[in-house]
């Protein structure tokens, strides 16, 4: 059975080393990239199961690797950590936005990242996929292909916006707790930050609402979290 591959991309060179090592020991395979524009060639070449990215790069900085990452099609299904020393919440929100499936704040634990490391793993692999769409007033969901028309129109997703727009379009009507979609789409316990939801929430409306500031399919649902409507 082969080792899933994890490319690393930091600049720092002890970062490097602790994480490789750990990952390591884990069984898992590690390349390693200095920089953005080498962590950019090195996931189109070498295809990796998951990107470890941090945030602050010469260069090209993370943000901009992940925006990059999440435009081609190649590289558009990887899973991305972020990697952050910063505290401030925009950039976490940022990160998530641009298509981040997690992020984690140095410093960190080697014992925590190697465990949302397998989580992201395990969530990405477990994807379901069946060979109907799901169609839901002006909303076609084409789960072979990982696809969403918007009246006719592709819209791009990330890979976790996908995913909880098939989890939330193929229940409409039940009401999702956030603990309950952070657990389904994410894969573990988020540390009670519900915030992650809100984020791809909010970002779901921007693509599949006329007016995201009045959503007709994604409907809050005060103190609980969220569900689908069907359109009359």
């Amino acid at each position: 059975m082969s080792k899933e591959k994890i490319l690393i991309v930091d600049d720092e060179p002890h970062i490097l080393e602790l994480v490789r090592f750990n990952l390591e020991a884990g069984g898992f395979k590690v390349i390693e990239a200095p920089d953005g524009q080498k962590a950019i060639e090195l996931a189109q070449t070498e295809n990796p199961d998951l990107i470890l990215l941090d945030l602050m790069l010469p260069g090209t900085d993370g943000l901009e690797v992940c925006r990059i990452l999440r435009q081609q099609k190649a590289t558009r299904e990887i899973p991305i950590i972020m990697l952050t020393a910063k505290s401030e919440e925009i950039d976490k929100v940022l990160g998530l936005e641009i298509g981040a499936d997690d992020y984690i704040t140095k410093p960190f634990s080697p014992r925590e990242l190697t465990a949302r490391v397998k989580a992201v793993l395990r969530r990405s692999a477990g994807s379901e996929k069946t060979e109907n769409n799901i169609k839901i007033g002006n909303l076609v969901i084409d789960i072979e292909k990982h696809e969403v028309l918007v009246d006719g129109e592709k819209q791009e997703f990330t890979p976790k916006e996908f995913d909880l727009l098939k989890l939330l379009a193929s229940n409409p009507g039940k009401v999702f707790s956030r603990e309950y979609l952070l657990e389904n789409i994410w894969g573990y316990d988020y540390l009670g930050d519900t915030r992650t939801v809100d984020v791809h929430i909010r970002h779901l409306r921007q693509k599949v609402e006329k007016d995201s500031d009045r959503p007709v399919y994604i409907e809050t649902v005060r103190g609980i979290g969220y569900k689908f409507n069907k359109p009359e």
